[in-house]
């Protein structure tokens, strides 16, 4: 049974493998048996990650990459396969939002810029396609791999204010169905394309809208939050690695095409 789960002697590429939710799954797939390749824009996190997955006896390496530019990801991909040879598993963790796209007391929905929507778009949907077509380039040739991507509870349920991060979530978990069909039907039946959707977690991108920066306690979204999660407490960062590592795993092996909610039931709660 537990060999189902093994991930060693396996290659990942993680997107957005130094934020607070990616630096977690980087270290989780390692500790699974991975050798993992942290890509991300900021070198000190990247350094950081990579060492404390060293410190645990992993293989790990760090590669700078925006996966908004297509000649870095082809750079990164290179790199990736100077060092090991080959990738077997691809985890598309790069996203985020912008204040600028989200409305609020002092930004109306006619007030949005266009620019930052785009902003918005392209790190999430784009962020998430282009990886796909430069590394999944790999498993179409070798009729192998694996896909994840993180999407976000917003994709499932429009949550109030992120409406640009909601449309880009919601689109890359089209994206995530049409893949697995698409590369079942022109690659290989052995080719895998997932999804994970979390719930509510602490992140640098939402910590002081769910809590009050100066207090520590919740903000009136965050009581609301708490209010309609079952298990009445937000995710931990840790609480997503169980999951990825089935769905990159032999364990999900007839699983495709799928977007899994990691979010203590709230997608399952009416509120009533």
């Amino acid at each position: 049974m537990q060999g189902l789960f093994d991930l060693s002697g396996k290659v990942v590429v993680i997107t957005g493998g130094t934020g607070v939710l990616g630096s977690e799954l980087s270290r989780g797939l390692a500790a699974a048996g991975a050798k993992v390749a942290v890509l991300g824009r900021d070198a000190e996190k990247r350094n950081r990650v990579v060492a404390a997955i060293q410190e645990e006896k992993g293989d790990a390496v760090g590669i700078s990459c925006d996966v908004s530019d297509r000649d870095h990801l082809l750079n990164a991909r290179e790199e990736v396969l100077a060092k090991y040879g080959t990738i077997d598993i691809l985890v598309n963790g790069a996203g985020g939002n912008s204040p600028s796209a989200t409305t609020s007391p002092s930004l109306s929905f006619f007030e949005l810029p266009e620019g930052d929507l785009d902003w918005v778009m392209r790190l999430n949907f784009m962020g998430t396609l282009l990886p796909t077509q430069i590394f999944g380039e790999i498993f179409a040739e070798k009729k192998k791999g694996v896909i994840l991507n993180i999407s976000s509870m917003a994709s499932l349920q429009p949550l109030t204010n992120v409406v640009g991060y909601g449309a880009a979530k919601a689109a890359v978990n089209n994206l995530t169905q049409w893949l697995a069909v698409h590369f079942n039907k022109h690659y290989s039946k052995n080719i895998r394309v997932n999804a994970m959707a979390p719930g509510f977690f602490l992140t640098e991108q939402n910590r002081f809208l769910v809590t009050d920066e100066k207090t520590g306690g919740f903000t009136d979204r965050g009581r609301t939050i708490i209010e309609h999660t079952p298990m009445d407490r937000f995710g931990e960062p840790s609480d997503l690695v169980g999951t990825a590592i089935w769905l990159v795993s032999d364990a999900s092996r007839f699983v495709t095409g799928v977007v899994v909610p990691v979010d203590g039931g709230f997608s399952a709660f009416s509120g009533v």
